[in-house]
């Protein structure tokens, strides 16, 4: 498996976009969709990740969007055929890593409360629940995560 930045706006990715949205829409209501499109995942402060199979296929996927207080994670999916074999961990180390050598000191998400995986991963992951951050609304679909840089304080 190779792990990098990469633009989103490739076929192989956008197929992994679709295959993202097709598991989440039927989940929540439309308003609940907080998903970003192609254009904002092609903007200079974000940084897109993709894990590609031996065969060169996108098989994972995961963006930063950075900005001054924080970096929002946005977009982290893995093909199920793929799951277990530490590619959202290895994506997400990536994003982090590159955007604490870019100053980040926190990162945020926003998850479905219908996504329990997602929630565990995060949670192993240093993330921990908090309120809703930004242009957020409180939302009973929603769950809203927080971890702080390596030697802050959340």
């Amino acid at each position: 498996m190779k792990i990098a930045l990469e633009p989103a706006n490739q076929p192989d990715v956008l197929t992994l976009i679709d295959e993202l949205d097709a598991y989440q829409k039927p989940l929540y209501p439309a308003e609940s969709h907080h998903g970003i499109d192609i254009d904002a995942l092609s903007q200079p402060n974000v940084l897109f990740a993709v894990a590609r199979d031996d065969m060169g296929r996108a098989v994972a996927c995961g963006a930063l969007v950075v900005g001054e207080a924080y970096a929002e994670l946005k977009r982290m999916y893995t093909l199920p055929s793929h799951r277990g074999r530490g590619l959202a961990k290895a994506v997400l180390t990536l994003l982090e890593d590159t955007a604490l050598a870019r100053g980040c000191a926190v990162f945020m998400l926003e998850t479905g409360y219908l996504q329990p995986e997602a929630i565990a991963f995060y949670e192993r992951a240093g993330y921990r629940r908090r309120g809703p951050f930004g242009d957020y609304a409180d939302d009973p679909n929603s769950i809203f995560m927080e971890k702080p840089a390596p030697g802050r304080a959340a």
